[in-house]
């Protein structure tokens, strides 16, 4: 009789603090733990008696990386429950704002977090010193990122020009010119992306997701759409918490989602592509297609060629806007509060993000519900690491430990805005 114990005191290169445990007896898992034990941070305790005004601006506070999903998420639901919509080239400049937040999150992902895997090394620091040309890369299309976000959003972390309704000031045309010119160059980083990630050794292995994602008929769905599921079912983003139900569990301090009742689902990068990747920018299926890439991907160690072919979108569908753009009317449409509960969803860059306000006649939030992706994505996670570590629990201690933080790395968990080193204890009996 043998029994092992795991312990990842500390996933490395992922923003946030996490770890891993887990307990084999005889060649069989018997518990899997992906703990994250961040202390609760109580937004959604926050944000009840806040004027309907304030979400965009404190939701954004929880995250560094993509604060913009977290407005926009907030601004549609309190939009929904006014019955106000934004349109026209408000809504071309939220979208506008977003894709700049998808460029230059995913570029911290690929070329920070998930390429040193597959050319292994411990960090992308140690990385640069044999691949300076693909960290320069890296950075400057995060650059581009940073640059979109902080033109429209007023600054790169944390922007303070979103408003429920719209915008306090939108740009002239003239200040989008100098954008576009990185953005072109942009998009030209981001093919030669696509190309290099294609050429990593990937694992020859899939798991039988079942997808959540937006799906738009006219886009692919980032700022806006409905819930749809990989097994054809979709559902009104008001249905959301009649499908998609959280539970707390003891190992972790964020809940974990099930989908109808179900086992684990997945959001982000993977699920998008397989729901929308019909709708994705001409360039973009190109890229998809030279890099290998089918309609569906179910390899999660693929998911960084994916996540590439979304910058390539991003740029240029960003390009595309703003060579169409008209200066709107007013920054913002007219918002008069009234008593109602609204739903908003987007697709933040690691996934589905969902928010719900009940609010009073005063404009006053009574309730408040935000489910982010990770906590979406915990339970699924947890099932790839059982499904990938059984079949090879007799590898050697360091190479088991690499695969686990690998497993979880694809899927770019966005745990809070930090990354500590890793400590593997590996007990064997």
């Amino acid at each position: 009789m043998t029994h092992k114990t795991i312990r990842l005191g500390g996933l490395s290169r992922v923003e946030g603090e996490g770890a891993l445990l887990v307990r084999a007896r005889d060649g069989l898992i018997t518990d899997l733990q992906l703990t994250i034990y961040e202390p609760p941070r109580f937004f959604e305790a926050l944000l009840r008696g806040r004027s309907y005004e304030e979400p965009p601006d404190i939701t954004a506070r929880i995250c560094g990386i993509c604060p913009v999903a977290y407005q926009m998420s907030a601004c549609q639901a309190i939009e929904s429950a006014f019955g106000v919509e934004v349109t026209g080239p408000l809504r071309d400049l939220r979208l506008l704002l977003y894709y700049g937040e998808w460029i230059e999150s995913h570029a911290l992902h690929i070329f920070l977090l998930h390429a040193p895997d597959f050319l292994g090394y411990e960090s992308g620091v140690a990385m640069a010193a044999d691949h300076r040309d693909h960290l320069e890369r890296g950075l400057a299309l995060k650059k581009a990122g940073n640059e979109l976000v902080s033109t429209l959003g007023g600054r790169a972390i944390h922007p303070v020009n979103v408003r429920v309704g719209g915008f306090y000031r939108v740009p002239r045309r003239q200040e989008l010119a100098p954008v576009a010119e990185r953005l072109r160059e942009a998009r030209e980083h981001a093919l030669a992306t696509v190309r290099w990630v294609a050429g990593f050794d990937f694992p020859d292995i899939e798991h039988a997701y079942r997808f959540l994602a937006l799906r738009h008929p006219d886009e692919y769905a980032i700022l806006s759409g409905s819930p749809a599921v990989s097994d054809g079912s979709s559902f009104p983003i008001a249905d959301w918490p009649v499908h998609v139900v959280e539970e707390q569990v003891p190992h972790s301090t964020a809940l974990h989602a099930r989908l109808d009742g179900t086992g684990g689902y997945l959001v982000g990068a993977l699920a998008r592509y397989a729901l929308n990747s019909d709708l994705l920018s001409p360039l973009a299926r190109s890229a998809a297609r030279e890099a290998g890439l089918g309609p569906v991907c179910r390899n999660p160690f693929r998911s960084i060629v994916v996540r590439a072919v979304e910058v390539v979108h991003a740029c240029d569908e960003a390009l595309r806007i703003i060579d169409g753009y008209t200066e709107p009317d007013a920054p913002a449409v007219p918002v008069e509060p009234v008593a109602g509960v609204g739903h908003g969803a987007s697709e933040a860059p690691r996934g589905t993000l969902y928010h719900r306000y009940r609010l009073d006649e005063a404009g006053l939030i009574t309730e408040a519900d935000i489910v982010p992706p990770t906590a979406q994505n915990q339970v699924r996670i947890e099932m790839d690491l059982r499904e990938l570590i059984t079949p090879r629990l007799d590898l050697p201690q360091a190479e088991l430990a690499a695969l686990c933080e690998r497993a979880v790395r694809n899927h770019d968990p966005c745990i809070s805005c930090s990354a500590h080193f890793l400590e593997l204890h590996l007990d064997a009996r």
